[in-house]
């Protein structure tokens, strides 16, 4: 894989103990802010603590946990602990399920901690400065896209902030102005691909793609490696996580090794504190199990989250600190498998919507992008649970064969009866940036 190298090798090359130690740090200091705040006063008085308890590294685990409902409670500037008149830019959350939330960021989280987060995972999943970097992140007020800028100019790659979309022109573009890297969805990148390869162009060789950063939704091992095999030859798709309310796509990166195991590192340990644990419990797990991720933003100015609950669920690695690269001090956990508010409860089983993902791209003749989860709701009945997929064009399998495999590997694999559709390739919504995969439906008579 050659030689293998640090943005920050003074802490990137830490062990455990080492980042630890700058937590511990750190934390003390947000403890200090955080005793000045009105609104986390009162937080944790009504906990029964005060921000200052938090100068304990050892009393973490028993602060109150944050969650979305509490910050919509303090509309329209919650937990913002400078005066507005120092918030240079505000960013939000998605707001699909409710009042978007604001979060302010200061003139150094702006211009100092977010590039010194990014760039640092722009290294680690193998962008070069200089790198022609297709920015297919979308903009206004999600922090994606204005992260990636950042980070891509502090880095010295080449940005092109083009955003999603613009599928005809980005066809051409890609061959005319043989961009080196991406970062965008990776289902876009996946819709590319096909609309080039319909037009007779094919990717592995008009293209010049080597690296991609993909986020805004988790994929499958099995569809990342047909992306990878559809580009040219070397191409790795590195995966990447964050929140809003975490500071952006900062929390993990794959880096060449953890890549190989469909891993990432936390990768920004010394600016953050990453926490799996039980969703039940909120205890830690421990190597190979499974636990909700929970974060606390160290060195934040504008808006700091305290053991925020993201609801993303994450196997911790059966080994975490023992990756090659040599970030001994930076765990590995899993790609996202789901939300511990997402789960599906078909008929008394837990069902995650990508173990559902991974059955349908190990089945012959789907197009692996487009698929949807259907839940259509009766008072009278049980709830029934439709899958829908296409069918490939250029696959020759009926479309009853696939719906029968596909019923079948879904009932064997989760244990757990549903009805599939198979449908005609382009039939089902596709995504330029966050997938949205499971729909309710009430059943009309």
């Amino acid at each position: 894989m050659g030689t293998i190298t640090f943005e920050h090798p003074e802490i990137e090359s830490l062990d455990r103990d080492g980042i630890v130690a700058i937590q511990r740090a750190k934390l003390k200091k947000l403890a200090e802010r955080l005793q000045g705040s009105p609104d986390w006063t009162k937080r944790f008085k009504a906990a029964g603590m005060e921000p200052r308890d938090l100068g304990d590294f050892d009393n973490l685990h028993a602060m109150p946990t944050l969650e979305k409902s509490d910050l919509r409670a303090l509309y329209p500037y919650p937990m913002l602990t400078v005066d507005i008149s120092q918030v240079r830019r505000f960013v939000a959350t998605s707001g699909t399920t409710g009042l978007p939330v604001m979060f302010g960021l200061t003139e150094r989280d702006l211009n100092h901690l977010l590039p010194f987060q990014m760039s640092r995972l722009l290294r680690a999943a193998g962008i070069l400065p200089g790198d022609k970097v297709y920015q297919g992140y979308g903009y206004g007020l999600w922090i994606g896209g204005l992260a990636m800028d950042i980070g891509l100019a502090a880095y010295g790659a080449v940005n092109f902030p083009i955003g999603p979309g613009r599928s005809d022109l980005m066809l051409k573009w890609l061959g005319d102005h043989e961009f080196t890297a991406c970062s965008l969805s990776p289902l876009w990148l996946m819709t590319l691909i096909n609309q080039a390869k319909a037009q007779g162009i094919d990717p592995r060789t008009a293209w010049k793609l080597r690296v991609g950063v993909f986020g805004g939704q988790s994929i499958s091992a099995a569809f990342r490696d047909q992306l990878e095999a559809e580009m040219p030859p070397g191409f790795r798709a590195q995966n990447i996580y964050g929140t809003t309310e975490a500071g952006g796509p900062i929390v993990s990166i794959s880096c060449p090794y953890s890549h190989d195991t469909d891993e990432m590192h936390l990768i920004n340990e010394d600016t953050l504190i990453t926490e799996i644990v039980d969703p039940m419990t909120l205890r830690p797990v421990g190597p190979g199990e499974v636990g909700e991720v929970v974060i606390t933003s160290l060195d934040r100015e504008g808006s700091p989250v305290v053991r925020w609950r993201t609801r993303d669920l994450v196997r911790l690695s059966d080994k975490p600190y023992d990756c090659p690269c040599g970030r001994h001090g930076m765990p590995k956990i899993g790609r996202i498998i789901g939300r511990s508010d997402d789960m599906l409860k078909i008929r008394g089983v837990m069902v995650f919507p990508s173990q559902v993902e991974d059955i349908i791209a190990d089945t012959e003749g789907t197009v692996k992008e487009a698929w949807h989860i259907y839940i259509d709701s009766d008072p009278m009945l049980m709830e029934e649970i439709t899958v829908a997929v296409e069918k490939a064009g250029a696959s020759g399998r009926a479309a009853q064969d696939i719906e029968h495999d596909l019923g079948h590997a879904i009932h064997s694999r989760l244990g757990v009866r549903v009805k599939v559709e198979c449908l005609a390739e382009g039939s089902l919504p596709r995504y330029e940036a966050k997938a949205v995969r499971v729909h309710r439906r009430d059943k009309k008579d």
